[in-house]
């Protein structure tokens, strides 16, 4: 009995002194740690009422090292999201016919990975969905005319590709409000400006108008094709997107292409480009090879049309680009001539691009070739 006591009491003590030490004392603090919820939150410019957007609370992304590389090969196709209303980056034709900039990439990457540029389905997508249906695996790889901006590379677990067209948002307006092309945004207050919501483009206007002191009112649209139909029904005064855009668009959508002119003035940088999940290596290292290839392609002189003259090239450049030698294809967890593939059967980048945007009188400009004073550039295929 004495020694159970004993046992009793030292239990006692040490149970005291422990809650002794669990509550603060005098001169001690007890530090607390708080968790703060990131939310959207809208502000309001005093240039017209366009949303500024605020940090967001992005969506879980998928678990690191999701393998799609191996679920497109197990499947047979690429799933490809692409825009579906924009001439000449990415349009369906009332025949179900696709064709574009965007569409050719998509075609490109199923013709490295299958020797057939058929083998893909093409989702079309609206801004706001785009990353969403990314995020959540319904479609392999984005090929949208989407911007490369810090927030969506940071805050929405996507990675961005090779830029594959660079572009600036401008201003479209008719002759009879402004004939002037020089004229800069200023002379724009008090118009009607529409634009499409959701995008960068609403932001950088809201921005644009606002550094040059002139007011205006937005007219907002989700999508882009409703937005240049009701610019051309005298909707609005003017209309912003990408130069290329409202160059296309332009020309396909208004009844008087002639009656409009796109204003000098650059509002922002537009680096488009392919879009892939955060933490997918493989599988974004085959998007961006096939398009570094489709470059350093063009730089030799190699086209859809003149490839296989080339497979005996004594050059090694050439040599390890059409997979002749070298394991540059094994690398990647594919066949050696995946870049052969996708020239044989797409074309090299210079291709794509006179063949999508040549009809609408686009100059390639930044998107020459850096050798002709432009910014399309491949790294070492070594």
């Amino acid at each position: 009995m004495r020694k159970l006591f004993a046992v009793v009491s030292m239990l006692v003590v040490l149970a005291v002194l422990a809650a002794a030490c669990a509550q603060p004392g005098a001169g001690q603090t007890v530090e607390v740690t708080r968790v703060v919820e990131v939310t959207r939150e809208v502000e309001v410019t005093p240039a017209g009422g366009v949303p500024v957007e605020q940090p967001t609370q992005p969506p879980a992304p998928p678990p690191t090292g999701a393998n799609t590389l191996r679920t497109v090969l197990d499947r047979g196709k690429l799933v490809c999201g692409v825009h579906g209303t924009f001439n000449g980056f990415g349009y369906l034709d009332p025949s179900g016919n696709w064709s574009g900039f965007d569409v050719d990439f998509c075609r490109a990457w199923a013709a490295a990975l299958f020797d057939d540029a058929n083998a893909v389905e093409f989702r079309s997508t609206s801004a706001q969905e785009r990353f969403t249906v990314l995020q959540a695996g319904e479609i392999d790889v984005l090929s949208r005319n989407s911007t490369w901006t810090l927030s969506r590379d940071s805050e929405l677990g996507l990675d961005f590709g090779p830029t594959v067209f660079y572009d600036g948002q401008a201003m479209m307006v008719r002759k009879e409000l402004i004939d002037d092309p020089t004229v800069g945004l200023d002379g724009l207050a008090g118009a009607s400006i529409c634009v499409q919501t959701g995008t960068t483009t609403e932001l950088n206007l809201a921005d644009q108008m606002r550094a040059a002191g002139a007011e205006y009112t937005p007219v907002v649209f989700e999508d882009q094709n409703a937005a240049f139909q009701a610019y051309d029904q005298g909707g609005c005064d003017a209309i912003t997107s990408d130069r290329s855009q409202l160059a296309t668009q332009g020309q396909a959508v208004l009844q008087d292409p002639s009656a409009h002119i796109i204003l000098d003035v650059v509002m922002s940088k537009e680096p488009l480009g392919p879009v892939v999940r955060h933490g997918d290596n493989a599988w974004g290292d085959i998007v961006n090879w096939v398009v570094f290839g489709m470059i350093q392609a063009e730089e030799l002189g190699i086209t859809s049309e003149n490839v296989d003259s080339f497979l005996a090239s004594e050059d090694p450049v050439t040599r390890r680009l059409l997979g002749v030698e070298g394991d540059m294809g094994l690398k990647l967890g594919v066949t050696n001539d995946f870049i052969y593939r996708a020239i044989k059967h797409v074309g090299n980048y210079g291709e794509v691009f006179e063949r999508n945007l040549g009809p609408f009188g686009l100059s390639r400009g930044q998107n020459a070739l850096w050798t002709q004073g432009g910014l399309i550039y491949a790294p070492p295929i070594r």
